[in-house]
């Protein structure tokens, strides 16, 4: 019997709070025309088209690197506050590369991603009836994700009072190491991990 999309979302969601690997289960999804082709499923499948820079991101599409993502926020969600939100962050943070990722001079852009991100995490999770300050939640922490590589590296992007106000710094921090571990790349896990307690004390003055 074929599955409703409050079904496939039942099932993410528990694969999600469950698993140690959830990308085993999300993979194959792809091959399910439901996720592939209706909405809001499509924010997710189409990021296997987006393609990232090579540079930054050798494991190459954003697909590819939100299930690194995942399966590495899924070994660290008991220290976060909320598990179901710092999940569903971690698959939705980058669901705004799908419509600001440009080719630039050459280069693989996507400005703004975290900001477009908070919209469309928005759109997504309303389409399965939760509530609205779960819907706050991952939405805030998918807008205000990129701020430790913003801190860490004192950009002009970065608005610490800003993100204090919707979001507590030890979450962003926790999901931006995840972020930065979910890379096909030789990756210090302790430089990683110093860079978030940096983040977090920083933001904590």
């Amino acid at each position: 019997m074929q599955k409703n999309k409050q079904e496939l979302f039942n099932e993410i969601d528990g694969h999600l709070l469950n698993d140690d690997k959830p990308s085993q289960y999300l993979k194959t999804l792809l091959d399910e025309d439901l996720f592939k082709n209706e909405y809001p499923f499509t924010m997710l499948s189409r990021l296997t088209s987006i393609e990232q820079s090579p540079k930054h991101h050798p494991e190459g599409n954003v697909w590819n690197h939100t299930m690194l993502v995942v399966d590495n926020a899924a070994q660290v969600k008991e220290m976060s506050k909320d598990p179901r939100v710092f999940m569903w962050a971690a698959l939705l943070h980058d669901i705004g590369k799908a419509t600001t990722t440009k080719l630039r001079k050459g280069r693989i852009t996507s400005y703004d991603h975290d900001k477009e991100g908070e919209k469309l995490a928005v759109s997504f999770l309303e389409c399965f009836g939760e509530d609205k300050d779960f819907i706050y939640k991952v939405s805030k922490m998918v807008r205000w994700h990129m701020q430790v590589l913003f801190v860490t590296n004192n950009l002009p992007f970065k608005d610490i009072e800003s993100m204090k106000s919707q979001v507590d710094v030890k979450e962003i921090g926790l999901l931006g190491f995840c972020d930065r571990m979910g890379r096909k790349m030789e990756q210090d896990a302790r430089k990683e991990i110093e860079n978030m307690e940096r983040f977090i004390e920083y933001c904590s003055r």
